[in-house]
């Protein structure tokens, strides 16, 4: 039967809305085996009591035609081996805890009358809303499966919610939790008395709340929102180490300015220094200007310090006192004082060639203030199998310094690194020098252009380009990235790549 519908509304459940609250919910239970279908006035002046906000109503014209209702609990109690009335207490409802961290669903339905109108999904998205407003770990609630009879004589329990998750079965209640992002945490035997359709059982269902912090803290707080400044480096003349510091000083100040968290340089970007050099080889060249690794890394640990933000040295050419191996090396000085180094993995066959580069191995994440992040130079962002171990170990943001000589180079880079971006749903920042050094052999031009990649879902731009350089000009590219979308993307994105990974048939491991 159509009906005219005028006005839907959104709120909290009154006292006042008590009769049409009971008329729905008769009408909503009135096919179920169960007794005492409705909540009684004085259960609900209690409820309304001592967890106002925790109550929901939907009403269409003024009449209340769906409700959701909550109490919070204590996690372990809701996650151990319960019965309905240990939460509800004889509708005395003495499991709610002002304290408590867990949002618990204690009932909801809609009115037969008015399904098919998504309105349910509106009531599960409103308590969604309140978990996070309250910082709860999560919205738990058992959900009772009255299919279930039609299938018992040959599916156990298990079995019909394998099937029910594989849609070989709809089940009109754990299908729809399924829907709204909840997972099923285990069964629960005899939970709510007289329920013969479900055959005494019900899942236990969990959505967890992406948002919630354990501990509010003043000071120190990762931050959600990250702001990157990656510096497109000219490559000039230089005529010693000092003027280099200058360079990269007014660099790091400009970025620190505008209060960046990160500064980041391209890969060899040290190369001016060869030019007194020039007169040796290739090889020897390089070797001469990695005797500048270690002042560079100390100059840049005291950058860090006094403009308060973490650095990523691009790279610069490592030789290793223990082996006597020569590797592209770069650090991520911290602005807490500390420093790390990461080594390119893989290694150019021009790098081979010309300067006898030997590649890293050591595959690896960084902790810092802004997150967990990754840091891998130009030719490893063409291998996928680095950023996707780094995104196992929870990284977020990925930086990838690099540098290329010629656009078809430049295109490598740029679009491997967006689909880094895509598979592994972070950030992907790169950079790279521009310019011309017609005085350093084997350096003789470069193309360049920074950017800043992002997944592709709504929440991000369409292109999955948040922001982009002007190329082959020397400038900062200073960008927000909201660390808080990828949380979302990886729990309600479109596709969820990270999840959706068949790691039953292929896995990834580092050796």
């Amino acid at each position: 039967m159509e009906r005219q519908i005028n006005k839907v509304e959104l709120r909290n459940l009154e006292i006042e809305d008590y009769i049409e609250l009971k008329k729905s919910m008769v009408q909503s239970y009135e096919d179920e085996d169960i007794e005492d279908l409705y909540w009684k006035k004085d259960e609900i002046k209690r409820l309304l009591k001592i967890f106002p906000e925790g109550q929901i109503v939907i009403v269409v014209d003024d009449v209340v035609v769906g409700a959701a209702l909550s109490l919070i609990v204590d996690e372990t109690l809701a996650l151990s081996n319960h019965k309905y009335n240990d939460i509800i207490t004889d509708s005395k409802f003495k499991s709610h805890n002002d304290d408590g961290d867990v949002l618990y669903g204690i009932d909801v339905f809609i009115n037969p009358e008015y399904r098919g109108l998504r309105l349910g999904r509106r009531l599960y998205d409103a308590r969604k809303e309140l978990c996070e407003t309250l910082n709860l770990k999560s919205i738990i609630f058992a959900g009772r499966i009255p299919n279930y009879h039609n299938y018992s004589a040959e599916l156990t329990p298990k079995q019909y919610l394998e099937k029910v998750k594989n849609t070989e079965i709809h089940d009109s209640v754990i299908s729809f939790q399924i829907n709204n992002d909840f997972h099923i945490k285990r069964l629960l035997r005899n939970y709510l008395e007289g329920d013969h359709s479900s055959k005494d059982y019900a899942v236990l269902l969990e959505w967890n709340n992406i948002a919630y912090e354990k501990t509010p803290t003043l000071i120190n707080v990762k931050k959600s929102v990250v702001r990157l400044g990656l510096i497109q480096w000219q490559m000039r003349s230089l005529n010693n180490l000092d003027e280099f510091f200058d360079q990269a000083e007014f660099f790091i100040d400009a970025v620190s300015g505008y209060e960046s968290d990160f500064a980041c340089f391209p890969e060899l970007f040290i190369a001016p220094l060869m030019a007194d050099y020039n007169h040796m080889s290739e090889s020897e060249a390089i070797r001469e200007i990695s005797k500048f690794t270690e002042p560079i890394r100390k100059k840049f640990q005291e950058f860090a310090i006094s403009y308060n933000i973490n650095i990523i040295t691009g790279s610069m050419p490592f030789l290793d006192d223990e082996d006597e191996m020569l590797y592209n090396v770069g650090f991520l000085c911290k602005r807490d004082g500390s420093s790390e180094m990461y080594r390119k993995i893989h290694i150019t066959p021009n790098e081979r060639m010309y300067w006898g580069m030997q590649g890293g191995d050591v595959i690896q994440t960084f902790d810092t203030d802004c997150g967990k992040i990754g840091i891998i130079i130009c030719y490893d962002v063409e291998f996928p199998e680095l950023s996707r171990l780094m995104g196992d170990q929870g990284m977020e943001i990925l930086f990838v310094p690099y540098l290329t000589d010629t656009q078809n180079g430049y295109t490598r880079v740029r679009n491997c690194a967006q689909a880094r971006a895509i598979e592994n749903e972070c950030y992907v920042a790169i950079t790279g020098c521009v310019g011309n050094l017609p005085k350093v052999n084997n350096m003789d031009i470069q193309f360049g252009q920074a950017a800043v990649f992002t997944p592709s879902d709504f929440a991000f731009p369409t292109n999955g380009v948040k922001a982009e350089a002007t190329p082959n000009t020397e400038m900062t590219l200073i960008v927000d990235v909201d660390l808080n979308l990828l949380k979302e993307l990886h729990e309600h994105g479109s596709v969820r790549i990270k999840k959706d990974r068949r790691t039953d048939l292929y896995n990834l491991r580092a050796k």
